[in-house]
């Protein structure tokens, strides 16, 4: 080969390695970000083209517009109260019988307790914990001495929302007066 031969193929070899260091320099610039990481989950349709079922959520979950810090959660629609700590723990959770007059929604605070009285129904109750009242109706959490669960008698407005005895001790010992009730719809 002659000198000016060998020149020009070492230039375009220089021109050629120029150009690949710029293509490459152009394709790691624009490489997304999860390359090489394993693909996220997806709620869409598998390799089968059938959906993944969804995690339903468990009908004793604390609902996520309760609230947050200490406080008493009351959800009208599910007949269910939980009991959550300062750091939004769940310490207990369970069914209660409403009464006929419901409060509404929205947050109050315990304003009294009673240790054991008769019920505006006539039944002798233990662990009263009152937190509203609605058109002259006292509301409040409590249980039946005797552990009945009422059968509400939409003629009589009471506001008594009935627990288990178990439960009622335990809403006794965690809702001292001006703990947060928050009621949901």
């Amino acid at each position: 080969m002659s000198r000016s031969s060998s020149g020009a193929v070492a230039g375009l070899t220089a021109a050629a390695i120029a150009v690949v260091g710029f293509l490459a320099y152009q394709a790691s610039a624009n490489v997304p970000d999860n390359l090489g990481k394993a693909p996220a989950a997806s709620s869409g349709p598998g390799p089968t083209g059938s959906a993944k079922p969804s995690a339903k959520p468990r009908p004793d979950a604390l609902p996520e517009e309760s609230g947050s810090g200490t406080r008493v959660v009351y959800a009208l629609g599910k007949d269910r109260v939980w009991l959550v700590d300062a750091k939004d723990k769940v310490e207990r959770t369970y069914k209660v019988s409403p009464s006929t007059v419901d409060p509404e929604p929205g947050t109050y605070a315990v304003t009294s307790r009673s240790g054991s009285i008769t019920g505006s129904d006539g039944v002798p109750i233990e662990h009263v914990v009152r937190f509203a009242t609605r058109d002259g109706v006292v509301i409040g959490f409590s249980a039946a001495v005797n552990g009945a669960m009422p059968e509400l008698d939409p003629a009589q407005r009471t506001g008594g929302v009935r627990e288990t005895r178990e439960d009622g001790k335990a809403m006794w010992v965690f809702a001292t007066v001006g703990t947060k009730v928050v009621v949901l719809p």
